[in-house]
């Protein structure tokens, strides 16, 4: 008998960043679902790690204008 392989007919959620400044001027990415996020201290380095996150998907990180705040 051979081995079977069990696949879920419902895709994996991807991922999805935000990129934005919180309230003191600090760069933010937050995934939209909570699953990582981090201070940075320019929009490129923000964007840039949204962007490895994501896999570089074109649709995959959006830009606020927006005050974003992390939870702590």
């Amino acid at each position: 008998m051979s081995p079977t392989l069990l696949v879920s007919a419902t895709p994996a959620p991807m991922n999805t960043f935000v990129v934005g400044q919180d309230s003191r001027g600090r760069w933010v990415a937050v995934e939209i679902h909570g699953r990582g996020s981090g201070l940075f201290r320019d929009r490129q380095a923000a964007f840039h790690y949204a962007c490895v996150e994501t896999g570089r998907r074109p649709d995959a990180v959006l830009v606020s204008g927006e005050r974003i705040e992390l939870r702590t």
